[in-house]
């Protein structure tokens, strides 16, 4: 493929950080090497000595003297590599990608580590949307998704989508103004690239079928599209076996998927990946070069030993016990939603993820609903109108969270929705 297409000119001309080679070069060097180069600051003047951080299966991360000076020094942009090789394993394992045997100028699959899979989407749009392109996705989606591409001046195209996410057809249709063979032409404004949640969708709860996907897939190789494949739920699937990935059909190297470990380890560690054909990671990479420069080492290092003392298995197990939490949580909203919302909204039961998205019936817009007058019945949820292109559309949408609430508060807050429902008609 010719990645040299889909960059943008701020992309394009990023170059790599003489500094922050140096560095990399100097970390993979043997002890034996006296180096002037770095700007590294001298660990022994930090405050910080040892910390041993306790695990709640009886695991103990420990940092000694020596591990705490290497947490708290600058590490490589693209992560630290222990996590790095770990991360790979798993892709491969999970998603056996055609991409792992290419060349790297083929499209061969690369990872970097993110400040979270915020930062990599971030990064990712950055790289390949200029002002006044056409962007294709599945509204309703994502609001920081939204908040970032925005402000890039670009055109957003929605692709109508139901429970099961995309709509291939749909797609289909929204495609059918260009013609394929002329995607290529400079003055061409197709679209390059195509975002879409495919499990779990933040905020509707809608995963895609392997049969969706595949044909997403042929369409975007007839149009000569990336796509990006924004995955934070993937580990939050009830049901097994997973559906297969855009990345596990990738035989050109046109998918650029994002992962996340808010969701299974920790929120606040704030560490994400970025998986893809390796020209447009190491683009991702030079930005990360010139902005945060690369994600917490300690966290990394955190985050890589508790991979490494649970080993696949381990990790595998623990996302099994996150799993079984939130299909209980997902249980509990359901059966409060047959109790009290039967007669006044309507929904579909999500496969993954941790949200119920509901249809109020007969409330055109529920933005006054929900920022005036729920708060005078002590309940929350959030207006379904933030996750549309245009968020100042009527939307009678709502989208309700079952990760925080224990099952007695789910049920009072949709007693106390049903009323305001009720009140509201």
């Amino acid at each position: 493929m010719n990645y040299a297409r889909f960059l943008t000119a701020v992309s394009a001309a990023r170059k790599p950080s003489p500094i922050r080679m140096l560095t990399e070069l100097q970390q993979r060097s043997p002890p034996s090497l006296i180096s002037l180069a770095g700007g590294a600051p001298n660990p022994n003047t930090f405050p910080f000595q040892s910390a041993s951080i306790k695990m709640k299966h009886g695991e103990t991360v420990t940092f000694d003297e020596a591990m705490m000076k290497r947490a708290l020094q600058y590490s490589a942009s693209n992560g630290i590599p222990e996590l790095l090789t770990w991360m790979k394993n798993l892709q491969k394992d999970l998603h056996n990608p055609p991409t792992a045997s290419y060349t790297p100028e083929n499209g061969q699959m690369d990872m970097c580590v993110t400040t979270g899979s915020q930062e990599g989407l971030c990064k990712v749009f950055e790289m390949l949307v200029n002002p006044g392109d056409n962007v294709l996705l599945d509204a309703p989606t994502y609001s920081g998704t939204l908040a970032t591409l925005q402000p890039l001046g670009c055109n957003l195209i929605n692709v109508p989508s139901d429970q099961h996410g995309m709509i291939p057809a749909a797609l289909k249709e929204v495609l059918s103004r260009w013609n394929p063979s002329e995607v290529h032409k400079p003055d061409s404004d197709a679209p390059k690239i195509l975002y879409t949640i495919p499990n779990g969708g933040n905020p509707t709860g809608a995963s895609m079928t392997a049969q969706r996907k595949q044909e997403v897939y042929e369409l975007a190789r007839q149009y000569d599209m990336l796509i990006i494949e924004d995955d934070p739920y993937y580990f939050l699937q009830f049901d097994k076996p997973w559906a297969p990935t855009f990345l596990s059909m990738d035989v050109d190297g046109r998918i650029i998927r994002t992962d996340s470990f808010s969701k299974i380890l920790s929120s606040g560690l704030r560490i994400g990946f970025v998986t893809g054909p390796k020209p447009l990671v190491d683009r991702v990479v030079l930005h990360i070069q010139a902005s945060t420069m690369h994600t917490s080492t300690f966290t990394q290092l955190m985050v890589s030993q508790l991979l490494h003392s649970w080993g696949q298995e381990g990790f595998l197990q623990h996302i099994d016990r996150v799993i079984e939490f939130y299909r209980k949580q997902r249980d509990a909203m359901i059966g409060s939603a047959d109790k009290w919302l039967k007669d006044v909204a309507e929904w579909h039961t999500p496969s993954a993820g941790m949200f119920l998205w509901i249809k109020l019936k007969g409330i055109a817009d529920t933005q006054q609903l929900i920022m005036e007058r729920a708060l005078e019945k002590e309940v929350l949820l959030v207006p379904g109108g933030v996750f549309m292109i245009n968020s100042s559309d009527p939307c009678p949408y709502v989208r309700a969270a079952f990760s925080l609430s224990t099952p007695e508060q789910i049920d009072e807050a949709f007693r106390r929705l049903s009323t305001l429902i009720k009140e509201a008609l």
